[in-house]
């Protein structure tokens, strides 16, 4: 992955708060419920993500600037103690190999004995030499007794009608490789699902896992409120004067709703157990009605309005002072 400061488009003196404003811009601008017809939308996100999972955690930031992590927040190899031992060369898989002299003219000290000193060291972690020129031998790690970390952290976006019921969806791997992924009913935002071996490989080691972090995108038009829903439901003039039955939207299906007469903008409605599951039932929906004028000048409405103002006069502000 990219230097996470560059994937924010902040630079490494930024401040939290920048960072944290930088990521939310470009999570609003790049999200995949906003760029359906572009494939490569979801792969950008969950490249913001993880870019800020590390530089808006201040221990991992800290770590990534010192260089004990890398731009995918694993740890880096940070040499021997006191600086010595063998210097390494990038091998298959993004892991190290190590060569080591031993034995021949070209041995320090102890000659041949250097391989013992090097298994004391690594408690017999170093397989055997290889001859070359010179006696010289190449022993490489066994890293049986170095921890690994094989796992694999992916994101995924889901809607909120998902989360809610479940389902299957399709998830790229950085390696190009594409899985089906179950969604559990009443997955939430940070919530992890758990594939056994489908993370890094390396020969000798069992494979990783595969960690995939949910996103619960935000809805159109409904606003989650713990295992509550709320929604605007726009109303006409005459609805809400001479009362109406309207259709409201649910994560079901549609219901009606009876809107009182002289029912006036920002009045709140109650729909039991039309939210979200939660623990020994359901939420609920609350519906809040506004009041939508038509576009455009109307000059039989403005006329009706002066009428009625001028023989019904009422201030609805008259409380405010």
């Amino acid at each position: 992955m990219r230097d996470p400061y560059e994937v924010l488009g902040v630079p490494r003196s930024a401040s939290a708060a920048a960072i944290k404003s930088a990521y939310r811009k470009l999570a609003k601008k790049h999200h995949p419920d906003s760029n359906k017809n572009d494939p490569k939308a979801a792969e950008r996100f969950a490249e913001l993500n993880t870019a800020n999972e590390i530089l808006g955690d201040e221990d991992k930031r800290k770590q990534f600037d010192r260089g004990e992590i890398d731009a995918d927040g694993k740890p880096r190899f940070q040499g021997f103690p006191g600086g010595g031992g063998p210097r390494g060369r990038a091998g298959p898989g993004g892991f190290e190999s190590y060569t080591f002299r031993s034995g021949g003219a070209g041995a320090g000290p102890g000659g041949g004995a250097f391989e013992d000193i090097l298994n004391s060291m690594f408690g017999g972690g170093m397989r055997g030499a290889r001859p070359g020129a010179g006696g010289a031998g190449q022993f490489e790690f066994d890293t049986g007794g170095i921890g690994l970390d094989l796992d694999l952290n992916v994101a995924m976006t889901v809607s909120l009608e998902e989360s809610v019921q479940g389902g299957e969806k399709r998830v790229r791997l950085p390696s190009g490789k594409e899985l089906n992924v179950k969604i559990p009913v009443g997955v939430v935002s940070g919530q992890q699902i758990r594939l056994k071996g489908q993370g890094e490989t390396v020969p000798g080691h069992p494979p990783g896992d595969l960690l995939i972090t949910i996103t619960v995108a935000p809805h159109a038009f409904f606003k989650v409120e713990g295992a509550d829903l709320r929604v605007d439901l726009p109303v006409t003039l005459y609805e809400a004067v001479l009362g109406a039955k309207v259709r409201v939207p649910t994560l079901g299906n549609a219901v009606e709703l009876s809107v009182p007469k002289n029912t006036s903008s920002g009045r709140t409605f109650r729909l039991k157990g039309k939210g979200l599951p939660k623990a020994g039932g359901t939420g609920d929906l609350f519906v809040t009605v506004r009041i939508i004028l038509p576009d455009g000048n109307d000059a039989e409405l403005e006329a009706l309005m002066e009428k009625w103002r001028d023989q019904h006069p009422y201030n609805p502000r008259s409380g405010l002072g």
